[in-house]
């Protein structure tokens, strides 16, 4: 029966190390994804939110651009992409949408759909597309978009997203396990 999954695309799709590179860079630090322990990365850095704003603005298109895949991410959609309808739901601002679809052609990762919201809140969109199955790195995310909407949601495990999760979030550490969990809840 076909599905369709509602797919964020940060940290979940591209690798969740993605902006580690270009922070350490602009502002001459060494950290790991392990030194990321919130989401909201001002908190973790002693960046104020206006600097890192600022630098994230004018960096955003080049971030985006050189992130890399997360990975297994495309040899699992890959197996998905006839099967199942994917639509990717983002919080990256729409002035981006060539900028992102173009990505996805480079990474020859085949899309039925790609919403960029400009807001964490995706909810409302992942109503609207009535999908059955979301994967998201973002904690608050995955549990907002899991109890307003009754479907299961798959978190990606990262160092940012370690608050306790409801049954109906499936913390999973890599695309191979979401697979995995996929595969059985696909055959209920």
């Amino acid at each position: 029966m076909k599905k369709r999954f509602g797919i964020d695309i940060d940290g979940t799709v591209t690798c969740p190390t993605s902006l580690l590179p270009a922070i350490n860079k602009e502002f001459n630090l060494q950290l790991t994804l392990n030194d990321i322990t919130q989401y909201e990365l001002t908190e973790v850095l002693d960046i104020t939110p206006e600097v890192f704003g600022e630098w994230f603005k004018r960096s955003e298109g080049e971030i985006y651009r050189e992130s890399p895949l997360a990975q297994g991410a495309k040899t699992v959609l890959d197996g998905w992409k006839d099967n199942h309808e994917l639509y990717f739901i983002s919080a990256r601002p729409s002035h981006l949408l060539e900028l992102t679809k173009d990505w996805f052609n480079y990474q020859d990762l085949l899309f039925h759909h790609i919403e960029l919201i400009g807001s964490h809140d995706k909810v409302s969109t992942a109503d609207k597309y009535n999908v059955d199955i979301f994967f998201e790195d973002k904690h608050d995310n995955a549990v907002s978009i899991h109890e307003n909407l009754d479907i299961p949601v798959i978190l990606f495990n990262t160092p940012y997203n370690q608050d306790p999760i409801p049954n109906g979030v499936i913390r999973v550490n890599d695309w191979q396990e979401a697979r995995s969990w996929v595969d059985s809840w696909l055959k209920e």
